[in-house]
């Protein structure tokens, strides 16, 4: 059924809501603080690439707190095992049962810290979690709670230690985002805001207002998944993935979830915009976080300096948009 006027107009202002509440304690980064918020409203999850330091476990903390959900932190270590991730059966002595001890991931944000520092058998113990969100403990499936989603960080400076995320993994993720520095505005207003009659340099959520209930977010996801794509709009999104497995610059390109993530993306794009249905300006706004890491640039094209972004974004003026 198609969205309302009335509905889509709801889902505009909780959007809105939300943001502005997170603005209040993520100093600067309104792009990061957008794409996360389309990421959660299409029910998928982030990757977050940038330096330490910026502000990523406060994001995630301000935007769980405005919904009143539960908030979970890994820091991923080379020693971290798969039983530190989901959890583990332990043998109880006095009641000579088995029990489960469930792990971190049983939460509604999820940042997984410096997640390229983990060997690769621990990173995929997220991938039945960030699939099917669930996890399986001694043969047993456990649901986890709604709604659910995981940010992930790394470093794309420091590489001495680091695993690189496989591709099956990196496939999973609905957006990749890069965070920066801030603007001088922003830094003289987040270090005012930090040494203001405050010890220790932490910046605090306890301003941030809990708007709505977890329920609330799951209502916003389904209200997501009714958005209308028309098949001009939705071949656009195909033909746009498809070009990027021919276009000269990258070695290779998406596959079909890339078109998913496209359309899932596009989707949150016009609740934001107070629409009920995609238009080509979604796709295209939304083309570089759900692209970026599932192509990859030809060794001669990092030579010179051109990254996915740089290539994506030269490829998206040869895919002509539908115009009516």
């Amino acid at each position: 059924m198609p969205l309302s006027d009335e509905q889509t107009s709801q889902a505009q202002r909780f959007l809105t809501s939300v943001r502005s509440e997170v603005a209040g304690a993520v100093i600067g980064q309104p792009a990061v603080i957008e794409q996360v918020l389309l990421a959660m409203t299409a029910a998928g999850h982030v990757l977050v690439e940038g330096v330490p330091g910026l502000g990523k476990t406060l994001l995630v903390r301000a935007i769980a707190r405005t919904f009143d959900g539960a908030f979970g932190r890994i820091q991923f270590t080379p020693d971290l095992m798969p039983a530190d991730v989901t959890g583990h059966a332990i043998y109880d002595p006095s009641s000579g049962q088995f029990s489960t001890r469930k792990g971190p991931v049983f939460t509604n944000l999820l940042l997984a810290d410096e997640i390229n520092r983990a060997p690769a058998k621990t990173q995929a113990a997220l991938l039945e979690v960030m699939q099917e969100s669930q996890v399986t403990i001694d043969g047993v499936s456990h649901p986890l709670p709604a709604p659910f989603m995981v940010l992930a960080t790394q470093n794309p400076i420091e590489q001495e230690g680091t695993y690189p995320l496989p591709e099956a993994q990196l496939d999973r993720f609905l957006l990749k985002v890069r965070i920066g520095y801030p603007t001088h505005a922003d830094e003289v207003a987040m270090i005012g805001a930090v040494t203001g009659g405050r010890t220790g340099d932490r910046l605090a959520v306890d301003n941030v207002r809990t708007l709505v209930k977890p329920q609330a977010v799951q209502a916003l996801q389904q209200m997501a998944a009714q958005v209308q794509v028309e098949a001009e709009v939705l071949d656009y999104a195909v033909r746009i993935v498809r070009k990027t497995r021919e276009f000269p610059g990258l070695y290779s390109g998406a596959g079909s979830r890339g078109g998913l993530a496209l359309v899932r993306a596009a989707r949150a794009q016009a609740l934001f915009g107070g629409r009920g249905f995609v238009t080509p300006d979604d796709i295209k706004q939304v083309a570089l976080p759900a692209l970026r890491h599932r192509v990859r640039p030809a060794p001669e094209q990092e030579i010179e300096g051109r990254d996915a972004d740089a290539l994506l974004t030269a490829m998206l003026e040869q895919v002509p948009a539908p115009r009516k």
